[in-house]
């Protein structure tokens, strides 16, 4: 696992996404290993608590667009691909960018169901910049601690996509309809304290203080009464009506493919690496 770190202190199993040099992005191998961090971390019956964490400032950018456009690699996509049809980008255009997400998005989605379903409690450690998949799977954690310095974005309609990760699931949950809205349509950047006072995470802390303080709670959890954790979390995502969550996850995949296939998502992309504004034409 190159970019991702599963270390244990006690019964606190820790995740660390650690691809700075690409703002802690996920390209499909990052997504797959973390995919086996999550379930290895939450079927492991002696880790009690599970700290998913970013690194040097950064939780996670979301999927890696710099990846995305060049069409994946081929090798990685392959399975989606029955044998004799050509490679994405051969005469399929279109699918080029969808491919490619489409790949991450299942890995992501398995690690949410996982978070989900896990008899422990999953925090999410935030210090720095939460968007777009980061942003959703922060939301997708039982907790949400940051740091003074972290911030909060949906992000995803700055390149014309329709957002996924458990995103559009939770944040009616957390916040309401009309701020989710809210957030969806104006996407705003929200800093630590907005986020706090929105309901979207549990906790600020100061930078030089936010290890300790995330280490203490985790601690604090993993020595509490397990299976009563886990029967209270099953029973609060039951009332919550997480139970559809898998479905919910499936839809999104389906949206944001079609919308990563669109006009408005190949002039975003463009713009976003030659920072210019875009020019969306609404198809």
């Amino acid at each position: 696992m190159n970019h991702i770190v599963i270390e244990r202190d006690g019964a606190v199993g820790i995740i660390t996404i650690a691809r700075h040099e690409r703002f802690n992005s996920l390209d499909v191998a990052t997504a797959r290993d973390l995919r086996k961090a999550g379930l290895s971390c939450a079927r492991d019956r002696d880790l009690r608590a599970v700290v998913l964490r970013g690194i040097e400032g950064v939780f996670c950018s979301g999927a890696d667009l710099k990846y995305v456009r060049a069409g994946g690699n081929a090798e990685e996509l392959s399975y989606l691909k029955p044998a004799g049809l050509k490679p994405v980008g051969e005469g399929e255009t279109d699918r080029a960018f969808s491919e490619p997400f489409r790949q991450i998005l299942e890995y992501l989605h398995s690690t949410i169901s996982e978070i989900k379903r896990a008899p422990k409690p999953f925090l999410a450690a935030v210090d720095g910049i939460a968007a777009a998949g980061g942003f959703g799977l922060a939301m997708a954690c039982d907790l949400v601690l940051a740091s003074e310095r972290a911030s909060f974005e949906w992000a995803y309609s700055k390149t014309a996509l329709t957002g996924a990760e458990s995103s559009t699931f939770f944040l009616p949950r957390l916040v309401g309809l009309r701020r989710a809205m809210e957030l969806v349509l104006l996407n705003p950047r929200l800093n630590a304290g907005q986020a706090l006072e929105m309901g979207l995470i549990n906790a600020v802390y100061p930078v030089e203080r936010f290890e300790e303080e995330t280490m203490a709670l985790a601690r604090r959890l993993a020595a509490g009464p397990t299976y009563a954790y886990a029967a209270a979390k099953a029973l609060i995502n039951q009332a919550a009506g997480v139970d559809r969550l898998d479905h919910h996850l499936d839809c999104e995949l389906e949206s944001l493919a079609r919308s990563a296939e669109s006009a408005d998502f190949a002039e975003g992309i463009a713009a976003f690496f030659s920072r210019q504004a875009p020019g969306f034409k609404g198809r």
